[in-house]
C-alpha cells in the first residue's frame, strides 16, 4: 500500500478493530490480567502472610520480591523465544508455567516455599505481557496500534486499582489461598481459549540465543531492582546491600549495552533506539512509569494508615482513577491511530498532575468527594497517556522489529515500575520520621496488632492524639509532591512525541508491513 492509493475513505477502516483481531485481544487481555492483578492482589495479603507463616515484613515481602526478579530475568528472553518457537507456543506455556505456579503457591506450607512458587509463577508471567504485545500488534498492524493498547491497556492501568478490591474480598471471605487459587480456572480458560483463537507463526527463522547477552541482561536487570527494592526495607539508598548489589547490576548491564552494540544478533537490538520515535517514548514512558506507580503506592497507604479503612474500603476509594481511564482510554486508542499521541499525552499528563498535585495538601480529614474527583481527574489522564506512548514506540516498527520492540517497552516498563515505588518508599520513610508519632499513628491503623504490643509495653498510648494524625498525612502530602514534580517533567519528553499519524508514513517506508495479520 503506498500513500497515492491510501485516501481517507481507504484509510478510515483500518482503525477499527474487526472480529479476528477483538478474539486474538481476548486471549491477550486473560493473560494480562492474570500476571498483573496477582502483583497488587499479593501485596495487600502481606500482614496475612506475616501471621500465617510467622515471619516478619522482610520475610514476607520476598513473596513480591521474588516475583518481581524472576519477571526481570525471563523478560528479556522474549524476542529470541518468540523468533525460536513462536508466539503462539510460548505464550501457551507461559500461560501452563504461571497457573501452575498459581496451584503451587496455594499449596505452600511456609514462607520458604511461597517465596520459591512464586519465583515459578514469575517465570511464566514475565512472558506473558510482551509475548502478547507482539501478537495483538501483528495482528492489528501499524494502522491499529493504538486501539489494540488501548485494550491491552485495561488490565495495565486497572490493575493497580483491582487488586487491592479483588485480594481484600479474597482474603476477608475466603482465605489467603484463593489469593492464588483464582488464576487456576482463569488460566485454563486462557489456554483453551488460546489454542482455538492464536494460529501458527511463520517463523523460519531459528536463531541461537545470544548467550553472553543473556548472562548479562538478566542477572544484571534482577540485581539491579533488587538492588533498588532494598532501599525500601532499609530506609535509604546509601545502604551497603542496596549500593552493592544495585552497582554490580548496573555494571552488568552496561557490559550488555556494549556488547548488543557490538553483535550482529543480540539478545535485545537496542539499534531500535536509532528510531526518533521510538527513543522519545521510551523516554516518556520511563518518566511516566517512575511517577505511576510510585504515586500508586501512596493512596492505598494513606486511606489505610492515616484514614483507618479497610483493605477492601481502600480499594474502592481508588475505584473513581479506574472510571476515569476506562472513559477515555478506548477513546485515546482510536484517535491515536488517527491523529498521533503527542496532542493526547500532553493533555493526560496535564490532568495527571492536577489530579495528583491536590494530594499535596493532603490532611487527616481532608473530605473524600474531594480525593475521590482528583482520583477522577488523574484517571482520565491515564488513560489518554499510558497506552498512546506505547503505540507510539510499537507502531513505527516493522514486523520482525516488533519482538524486540515489545520486549524493550516490557523492559523499561518493569524497571521503572521497580525505581518509582523505591525512591517514593524511601521519601515517604524519611518524611515520617521528621516526626517518629506519625509512623505510630500509621501502625494503630495499619497494624493493630503491634500496635498493641507497643500500648502494654507503655510505649505509645491507647489512642493516639489527632496530632499525630495531622504529622502523617503532612508526610503523604510532601512525598506527593516528588510524584506530582516526576509526572511534570514527563512533559519535555511527550512533547516531542508524534502529533499526526503515524501509520501513513511508516506504510510509506515499509511497504511489507501493511498485510501484518496472524494466521
Amino acid at each position: 500500500m503506498t500513500s497515492s492509493s491510501a485516501g481517507a475513505p481507504t484509510h478510515a477502516p483500518d482503525t477499527k478493530l474487526d472480529r479476528h483481531v477483538l478474539v486474538i485481544a481476548g486471549v491477550v487481555v486473560l493473560g494480562a490480567i492474570m500476571s498483573i492483578l496477582d502483583v497488587t492482589v499479593v501485596s495487600v495479603a502481606q500482614n496475612t502472610f506475616q501471621n500465617e507463616f510467622n515471619t516478619d515484613a522482610a520475610g514476607a515481602a520476598w513473596t513480591m520480591t521474588g516475583y518481581t526478579l524472576a519477571l526481570a530475568a525471563v523478560i528479556p528472553l522474549s524476542s529470541w523465544a518468540a523468533a525460536r518457537f513462536g508466539t503462539k507456543n510460548v505464550y501457551m506455556m507461559s500461560l501452563i508455567l504461571f497457573t501452575i505456579g498459581s496451584a503451587l503457591c496455594a499449596l505452600a506450607w511456609n514462607i520458604g516455599s511461597l517465596v520459591a512458587f512464586r519465583v515459578v509463577q514469575g517465570l511464566g508471567g514475565g512472558l506473558l505481557m510482551p509475548i502478547g504485545m507482539m501478537i495483538l500488534t501483528k495482528a492489528a498492524g501499524p494502522e491499529r496500534v493504538g486501539s489494540v493498547m488501548a485494550v491491552l491497556g485495561i488490565p495495565m492501568l486497572l490493575g493497580p486499582i483491582a487488586g487491592p478490591i479483588l485480594g481484600g474480598l479474597l482474603i476477608e471471605k475466603a482465605s489467603w489461598h484463593w489469593v492464588f487459587l483464582i488464576n487456576v480456572p482463569i488460566g485454563i480458560v486462557a489456554l483453551v481459549y488460546s489454542w482455538f483463537a492464536l494460529g501458527n507463526d511463520d517463523e523460519k527463522s531459528k536463531p541461537k540465543i545470544d548467550i553472553v547477552g543473556l548472562l548479562l541482561l538478566s542477572p544484571g536487570l534482577a540485581l539491579f531492582l533488587y538492588g533498588i527494592s532494598s532501599s525500601t526495607e532499609a530506609g535509604t539508598f546509601i545502604d551497603t546491600k542496596v549500593l552493592t548489589t544495585s552497582i554490580i547490576g548496573l555494571i552488568l548491564i552496561i557490559g550488555f549495552v556494549w556488547h548488543a552494540l557490538h553483535t550482529n544478533h543480540p539478545l535485545l537490538d537496542l539499534r531500535l533506539f536509532k528510531n526518533k520515535t521510538l527513543a522519545i517514548a521510551v523516554i516518556t514512558m520511563t518518566f511516566f512509569m517512575i511517577a505511576f506507580f510510585g504515586a500508586a503506592l501512596l493512596y492505598p497507604q494513606y486511606f489505610i494508615g492515616v484514614r483507618g479503612e479497610s483493605t477492601l474500603a481502600a480499594g474502592l476509594l481508588l475505584a473513581p482513577q479506574g472510571i476515569g481511564a476506562m472513559l477515555t482510554m478506548p477513546i485515546a486508542g482510536r484517535m491515536t491511530d488517527k491523529i498521533g499521541p503527542g496532542k493526547f499525552v500532553l493533555v493526560g499528563i496535564v490532568l495527571m498532575a492536577l489530579g495528583m498535585g491536590t494530594f499535596m495538601f493532603l490532611g487527616s480529614d481532608t473530605p473524600y468527594w474531594l480525593l475521590c474527583g482528583a482520583l477522577f481527574v488523574q484517571g482520565l489522564g491515564m488513560g489518554m497517556t499510558m497506552m498512546p506512548i506505547m503505540s507510539a514506540a510499537l507502531a513505527t516498527l516493522s514486523n520482525k522489529q516488533v519482538p524486540d520492540g515489545s520486549t524493550l517497552m516490557n523492559v523499561v516498563q518493569q524497571t521503572a515500575s521497580s525505581i518509582g515505588t523505591a525512591v517514593i518508599s524511601v521519601i515517604l520513610a524519611t518524611n515520617l520520621k521528621a516526626h517518629a508519632e506519625s509512623q505510630l499513628a500509621i501502625a494503630s491503623n495499619a497494624a493493630p496488632e503491634k500496635y498493641d504490643l507497643l500500648v502494654k509495653a507503655g510505649q505509645a498510648p491507647q489512642n493516639p492524639p489527632g496530632q499525630w494524625f495531622s504529622w502523617a498525612a503532612e508526610a503523604f502530602g510532601a512525598t506527593f509532591i516528588v510524584a506530582v514534580a516526576l509526572i511534570v517533567v514527563t512533559i519535555i519528553p511527550a512533547f516531542f512525541l508524534p502529533r499526526k499519524k503515524i501509520a501513513s508514513t511508516l506504510v510509506e517506508e515499509d511497504v511489507d508491513r501493511a498485510p501484518i495479520v496472524m494466521h
